[in-house]
């Protein structure tokens, strides 16, 4: 099998239980090996002189996984660390942290995906490893035929509870640090969706937080309430029902290994995407005005005025979390103020916390700023006043028929570009940075609706993402871009038609 067709953007990735499993024991410990070689290169040390550690979040493939990557890291020669049931975030963070400060890790995970599947990610000190830094690891692989018995060693030592008492430091400072429970008289529910995060109730409570309601915080790699997605509608109304059943302040829901995260108000309201974008943003902005705030490219149109209004700058950058990111780190090289990088999907990174995309810093950043809202009357919802939010929102995928399908889609954005540039209607995006996002005037309303089309990095189809302020905004432009594209071929715009 060729190794690299597990690659999933920055991550390996794959079946991980049954007959079609593709990410097997053999295939984990030659990455171990791989990845400890890596490691070694970069570090300009002996391979005998590293230690990588592993941990891995609550999937049933996940124990013989992180034993066949420790197995193989130890077959390079290398010292591996068992840091048992862990986060994605954690993984980074053991790499930064006195006392344990391996030269790299690696975390077992798939995030939201199904049960059957499972991953690996890559750290090391510059953070986690990028598209083509995988690329080496991968042709490392390669290049191995057999992983020969472990020469180094393998121990177990557990860093959970030292991230723990992490996120516990940044709440007693960010709210009162001659307190040691400074969350007395908050309501918090935790949903942690049977993955990793369960111990964040526990945490809380140990600050003072009532937990009440609290729900699925023991780990179970079946996922058998629901799937842990923030993103996931019925999650939502999971953690949506749970605190309004209990009369919480708010609901916390992460995702299996916590890099990504969302929270409901004390209305049960849903705060994930836009909204949460722009509740960090805001809450950012406060403390640093003129700041610029790097998303994906889908984020709505109000979100943009939102962070103008708090007097930030919004910078639509590629999908994809690596990418935000990347960019972020670049903006802020080139002196630009940039303290936030996130995506629509919950993905997150604070500057304060080294780019890290950390679901549990984040919803902690909140929290703290809840706990000052309540001791003045308030909640967190009054930082979203005056977010417009479209009427209507809608995402088609638009199947590439060809084989070779980037430069099939390429032209199809090629030629909606020259289609806008003959029509007056169409107003082109001056700040887009993916795709082609076009905006129209609805109802006499100025930029009212818009569409942005895009090709996707790994998959022969189009995303086409629509929304609207105004009713039947989005099937108008729908429509006008169905004329702009029923002559190309190579696009298969059934979907399209079906919603026109």
């Amino acid at each position: 099998m060729d190794i690299r067709k597990l690659k999933s953007g920055s991550d390996v990735r794959g079946v991980a239980v049954g007959e079609d499993a593709v990410l097997t024991v053999d295939v984990a410990r030659t990455l171990g090996m791989a990845f400890a070689q890596y490691v070694a290169g970069k570090c300009g040390k002996a391979v005998q002189e590293i230690s990588i550690a592993l941990g891995r979040d609550s999937r049933v493939s996940g124990p013989s996984l992180l034993q066949a990557a420790a197995e193989g890291i130890a077959a390079a020669g290398a010292k591996a660390v068992d840091y048992g049931m862990c986060t994605t975030p954690a993984m980074y963070m053991a790499i930064l942290t006195e006392g344990f400060q391996p030269e790299g890790s690696i975390m077992i995970t798939a995030s939201h995906h199904p049960w059957k599947l499972n991953g690996l990610k890559f750290f090391t000190e510059a953070g986690g490893l990028g598209f083509h830094e995988l690329d080496e690891v991968l042709e490392i692989a390669l290049g191995i035929n057999e992983v020969p018995a472990p020469k180094g060693e393998i121990v177990a030592m557990p860093f959970l509870p030292t991230y723990q008492k992490h996120l516990q430091q940044i709440i007693i400072n960010g709210i009162d640090p001659e307190v040691q429970k400074p969350l007395l008289g908050l309501h918090v529910v935790v949903d942690a969706g049977n993955g990793a995060g369960g111990f964040y109730a526990t945490m809380l409570e140990e600050l003072g937080a009532w937990v009440e309601g609290s729900q699925f915080l023991d780990p179970d790699g079946h996922f058998p309430n629901h799937i842990p997605n923030p993103e996931n509608k019925e999650a939502m109304a999971s953690i949506s029902g749970a605190v309004k059943k209990y009369g919480a302040d708010l609901g916390v829901i992460f995702d299996t290994d916590c890099d990504r995260a969302a929270i409901v108000d004390n209305t049960g309201k849903e705060i994930n995407r836009n909204r949460l974008i722009a509740m960090i943003s805001a809450i950012l902005l406060e403390e640093m005005p003129g700041a610029t705030i790097v998303t994906d490219s889908v984020t709505s149109s109000g979100l943009a005025d939102f962070i103008k209004e708090w007097g930030g700058e919004h910078y639509r950058y590629k999908r994809g979390y690596r990418n935000v990111i990347d960019e972020a780190v670049r903006l802020n090289e080139a002196g630009i103020n940039c303290p936030l990088a996130i995506e629509t999907s919950g993905h997150a990174a604070l500057r304060d916390n080294h780019f890290l995309d950390d679901g549990m810093y984040l919803v902690t950043v909140m929290l703290i700023k809840a706990m000052q809202l309540k001791q003045q009357g308030e909640n967190l919802s009054k930082l979203l006043e005056g977010l417009r939010e479209p009427v209507e929102s809608t995402e088609i995928r638009l199947k590439v028929l060809e084989e070779d399908f980037a430069p099939c889609a390429r032209q199809a954005i090629e030629s909606v570009l020259e289609y806008a540039c003959e029509h007056e209607d169409w107003h082109v995006a001056p700040d887009n940075r993916e795709g082609v996002r076009i905006s129209f005037d609805v109802d006499g309303e100025l930029n009212s609706a818009w569409f942005l089309l895009r090709l996707s990095v790994h998959d022969p189809v189009m995303p086409l993402n629509a929304e609207s302020d105004v009713p039947g905004g989005v099937k108008t432009v729908l429509g006008k871009l169905y004329e702009a594209l029923k002559t190309q071929q190579g696009i298969d715009l059934s979907l399209l038609e079906a919603a026109l």
